[in-house]
């Protein structure tokens, strides 16, 4: 019964007493044990593995215990000693190297120019043959053409490049021209011409032979011509006739420059270059190489090119000698003539075979497009797109700038009409001939229009006179099409500017406009002082005799003065200086000379109008169009109507939108410029010194404005364009009568035209008379 209640005593903790002896042995038996490993500090290399002695094991100690054991000697080991390891900063990974990218891709991927000419010329005949061979051959070139001379004058001929190396020696001045082109055009050039300045050069035929060239030949191309008292194969090119080297060559023989000026005696210039050449690259002079031809005519006196003397000259690369600059320019001539007839004769062979292979086309004929070999003309996608045809004769155009429906047909107008009708006739007579004569008796109907595909579209009703071989006559009428196609499009060449230069904004007031410049000011004020632009705002305070002597008492300009001084308080970075000018005639330019002599010569200058709302937009692009010593800009303001008339009855927006209903491109104002102060000084200097004009300097300086003092004077490129950053507030303004009848003109034009649109004024009128008839 003791055993009975023993058990059940036991039972319920039985499997908590099995599990714990479980655990026990299991623990017991997962523990690993190894040999200890110690170093000499006995410092295990980890926390958690055990530590023991080679011959004997030792149980698990606690993963921060020290052993404390004996060596194999039987010695203590030592005890331990932590040791401080300094904290050092990890290493700042360094910057990548920035990686130079080359301005040109072709300077990257080594793309060199291929030709590059240089004459050697002399101290006599540099401003005579030497100027005739840069005109007959520079402008093919792109101006890859230089002079070498040993000695030059004083005075270069304008846009040459002349080299002059100091020694008239010819052998000399060889070596120093090979060297000069291997130290400065090597890299950038794969063919070099050597030429004498008696010897005219067929440039067109010179770039089609190095064209045809592979850039890494070794290559000594000209006129053969034996050395003297020379018995072998050797040949040099003569230089009668010039000769082509090389970029390889010229590599090649670089290094023995040196060897060949001192161990090579020669009195000519080309046989020293060709001993060389041949001694240390063994590259001989030849004249033909894979049926390219080096061809060379020999000039005698009194030949005539155009006869059959002058055959032989047909293919010619070169021709000498040429003794006079103007027989150098009448060989240029002839072989230009020969060069456009074969032009014209190669667009008709290949107008011919366009016809030839439009038979076998799907279409037919139809497929050849007029004229042949002329882009096809515009197809509109939508009828937004349809192109219009502008109707003229020959004293009236029917489609005017300003919207007007008939117009003089004056200028560039009128003579492109009369070319094209000359053209036209001239063109019947070239096909009709001999059996008919015709001539022009007037113009019925001329249609044109601009197709941006092709170029300037014609179609004339001309009424001719057609006369026959037997002498009868008559009228006739034919209807014709012209095609003016676009030509080459050239990219001219425009100084670099930046957006960076400070512009000087000039207000000019007079008495009656201070309310229009205080707010002017205001404007200006929210858009540039608020963003620190880099202009400065200068006032010109325009005052008559009478207002000058009451400035102390009572200052017409005193209201504006205390709105600067408010602004400069408000903007502590900003001053805004004022010059004051007393004259009895406010005249424009005499306000500008006073300006023009405070300021230096490399300022920029904006002339601005008190009506004028300056934008940075507009400024930017005041800096990029104006260009010192090559371009004054005169931008057309988009003109705000009155808004009486433009929005009727309704308030006017704080900012009108470009839409035509709230104003107008005005193209007869030229009230804002921008220039530099240079160019207007030399504009006004040419102005004061012009003997042409013989009416009186002061009354030019009242009747002028800024506009005809470049157009008349500076001789710029004067910009005028549409700029939609430029606005112009609405203001009925009053003409000044004594400027010039034309800028008098131009002044009421634009006022005029500033109250409204066409459409606008006769709503106006049309409410006003149905106002009256009730």
């Amino acid at each position: 019964m003791r055993f009975s209640m023993l058990v059940s005593l036991i039972r319920p903790i039985g499997p908590v007493i099995v599990g714990i002896s479980l655990g026990f042995t299991l623990s017991l038996l997962s523990v690993t044990w190894v040999d200890e490993s110690c170093d000499s500090d006995g410092v295990a290399d980890s926390d958690d593995i055990l530590l023991g002695q080679p011959s004997s094991l030792k149980g698990a100690r606690k993963p921060s215990s020290i052993s404390s054991s004996t060596t194999e000697n039987g010695d203590a080991e030592e005890d331990f000693e932590p040791r401080i390891v300094p904290y050092t900063k990890p290493a700042q990974p360094s910057q990548p190297k920035k990686v130079f990218r080359a301005k040109y891709a072709s300077t990257e991927l080594g793309i060199r120019e291929r030709l590059f000419v240089g004459v050697l010329t002399s101290k006599t005949t540099l401003s005579t043959l030497g100027v005739a061979v840069n005109r007959t051959l520079s402008h093919h070139l792109d101006g890859r053409v230089a002079f070498f001379t040993g000695a030059r004058n004083r005075k270069v001929p304008h846009g040459m490049l002349v080299v002059a190396h100091g020694d008239e020696r010819p052998v000399v001045g060889m070596f120093q021209t090979v060297s000069f082109l291997l130290e400065h055009h090597a890299e950038d050039y794969d063919w070099f011409f050597l030429v004498q300045d008696d010897v005219y050069t067929q440039p067109d035929r010179l770039k089609a032979l190095v064209g045809h060239l592979s850039m890494g030949r070794e290559l000594y191309m000209g006129l053969p011509e034996e050395f003297i008292g020379g018995t072998g194969q050797a040949r040099f090119c003569s230089g009668k006739a010039g000769y082509l080297l090389s970029r390889a060559l010229l590599l090649k023989v670089k290094p023995f420059l040196d060897h060949c000026r001192n161990d090579i005696v020669s009195v000519r210039p080309d046989e020293w270059l060709g001993r060389c050449l041949i001694d240390y690259t063994n590259v001989n002079c030849v004249d033909e190489l894979e049926g390219l031809q080096f061809s060379h005519f020999v000039l005698e006196p009194g030949v005539d090119l155009s006869g059959e003397e002058g055959g032989a000259a047909r293919n010619a690369l070169s021709v000498a000698p040429v003794t006079k600059p103007d027989q150098m320019y009448r060989l240029h001539k002839h072989f230009t003539e020969m060069e456009l007839q074969s032009t014209y004769e190669e667009i008709e062979k290949l107008q011919a075979e366009i016809r030839n292979v439009s038979e076998v086309a799907v279409d037919g004929n139809r497929s050849a497009l007029w004229p042949v070999g002329v882009p096809p003309p515009f197809e509109p996608k939508t009828r937004f797109e349809v192109l219009r045809w502008d109707y003229f004769s020959e004293e009236q155009l029917y489609s005017c700038a300003d919207g007007s429906p008939k117009c003089p047909l004056e200028g560039a107008d009128r003579l492109d009409v009369a070319d094209v009708i000359q053209t036209a006739v001239a063109e019947l007579n070239r096909k009709y001939a001999p059996t008919l004569r015709l001539s022009k008796r007037r113009l019925v109907n001329g249609y044109r229009r601009f197709d941006p595909t092709r170029g300037m579209e014609y179609t004339l009703d001309l009424q001719l006179e057609a006369r026959t071989e037997a002498g009868h006559s008559g009228p006739l009428a034919c209807r014709v099409h012209l095609v003016r196609p676009l030509s080459q499009v050239e990219i001219i060449p425009m100084p670099y500017v930046t957006e960076a230069t400070r512009v000087h904004v000039l207000l000019p007031l007079t008495s009656a406009e201070r309310a229009v410049a205080l707010r002017f000011l205001d404007l200006y004020a929210s858009n540039l002082f608020e963003t620190a632009e880099n202009a400065v705002l200068t006032f010109l305070f325009v005052y008559d005799p009478l207002e000058a002597q009451r400035v102390g008492q009572s200052d017409v300009f005193a209201e504006v003065k205390a709105k600067v001084a408010a602004h400069e308080r408000k903007y502590p970075s900003v001053k805004v200086p004022w010059i004051s000018v007393k004259t009895e005639s406010p005249a424009l330019l005499r306000v500008l000379d006073i300006v023009s002599r405070k300021h230096p010569v490399d300022t920029l200058f904006f002339l601005a109008t008190p009506d004028t709302v300056v934008t940075t937009e507009f400024l930017n692009r005041c800096r990029m169009n104006a260009i010192s010593g090559w371009q004054a800009f005169f931008p057309v303001h988009f003109q705000e109507y009155d808004p009486r008339v433009a929005y009727h009855d309704q308030p006017p927006p704080a900012t009108p939108d470009l839409v035509r209903e709230a104003g107008h491109f005005d193209r007869y104002a030229f009230d804002e410029a921008c220039f530099y102060n240079a160019d207007y000084m030399a504009a006004r200097t040419h102005m004061a010194g012009d003997t042409q004009d013989n009416r009186d300097p002061e009354d030019l300086l009242e009747t002028l404005d800024v506009y005809d003092v470049f157009v008349r004077y500076s001789g710029l490129h004067v910009f005028r364009a549409v700029e939609p950053a430029l606005h112009q507030r609405y203001r009925n303004r009053t003409c000044n009568p004594r400027l010039s009848e034309e800028s008098f003109h131009r002044c009421v034009q634009s006022t005029l035209e500033g109250v409204g649109s066409r459409s606008q004024l006769a709503m106006m009128l049309f409410e006003q008379e149905a106002g009256n008839s009730t």
